[in-house]
């Protein structure tokens, strides 16, 4: 971006903070009557009201994070997010400050951003973690462990406890918050063409594996079409209820439809199965080992 807009949105966010710092703040009656109004009334000047004067609640809270590399616009953008969330949920006859209940939306707002997109890997998000990602470098600090990403036992168990997650989630996100993405086109070595990417595992199947699969699952669709139509109506009936569905009816809803007992219709089961091992044998030899049936 050139420099002379870079220097234009610099002045734009400037402006930005300056008229939401003069927006008046408001007492607590008319912040329970703006409230009201929005929630009861739908009426969108109060609700306008009631958040414009809380932006300055949202710059500041951003604040609080910019040294996580992301700009502090986009910041803002999310802790707005926040801002209008707290708005459709507060409930003001809690009397409680919207001021205090929006904190609550609008730094969480910005977390979940932070953790969204401070790494091109995606870092954990539940309350655990988001405390871990967030707290890891102050608690160090604070019992003199700074340095890169590898931790004392001791200093590691002490950041565990304090926050109560695994020792192995601490030593993980310590070497993670010490370590940049690296762009998988970079080259392994200042002089070759090798890249990072050249040494990633493909897991995808083979595509002789492939074939072979489509194959193999062409011959064994074959050979259970062939085996089903050696089974009666009633006995095909009970096997695709039974045995061919995702969830198979139990025995006495199908002796219900079918006006025979439950025990009926296990026997019927019963026979089919056998019936189909047969055919299966005398197609393929071991219809276990051709994954057709179980053992």
């Amino acid at each position: 971006m050139p420099l002379s807009e870079t220097a234009e949105l610099q002045r734009g966010a400037r402006r930005f903070v300056k008229q939401v710092m003069k927006a008046p703040l408001l007492e607590q009656d008319r912040e329970l009557d703006l409230a009201r109004r929005w929630r009861d009334e739908h009426d969108e000047r109060a609700l306008h009201e009631l958040t414009g004067a809380y932006v300055r609640l949202v710059v500041a809270m951003a604040a609080r994070f910019r040294n996580y590399g992301l700009p502090m616009s986009d910041l803002v953008q999310e802790g707005n997010v926040g801002l209008m969330q707290a708005a459709a949920r507060f409930e003001p006859e809690r009397q409680v400050r919207f001021s205090t209940y929006a904190s609550w939306w609008i730094r969480s707002s910005i977390q979940d951003y932070i953790l969204r997109n401070w790494s091109i890997v995606r870092t954990g998000t539940t309350a655990a973690q988001k405390a871990l990602f967030f707290n890891l470098r102050r608690l160090r600090a604070l019992i003199n462990d700074v340095g890169d990403g590898t931790m004392s036992p001791e200093n590691r168990l002490a950041v565990a406890t304090k926050l109560g997650v695994a020792e192995e989630e601490v030593e993980t996100m310590a070497a993670r918050l010490s370590a940049a993405d690296r762009s998988l086109n970079a080259p392994m070595a200042e002089a070759g063409e090798a890249e990072w990417q050249d040494m990633l595992a493909c897991d995808r199947t083979r595509p002789d594996e492939e074939v072979m699969e489509a194959h193999d699952g062409a011959k064994r669709a074959h050979w259970i079409a062939v085996a089903l139509r050696t089974l009666s109506e009633r006995e095909l009936t009970i096997i695709r209820e039974r045995r061919l569905q995702e969830e198979g009816v139990t025995l006495e809803s199908l002796g219900k439809r079918l006006g025979i007992s439950k025990e009926r219709v296990r026997q019927i089961e019963h026979h089919a199965l056998k019936k189909l091992r047969a055919a299966l044998l005398k197609q393929v030899g071991d219809p276990v080992a051709a994954g057709l049936v179980e053992g």
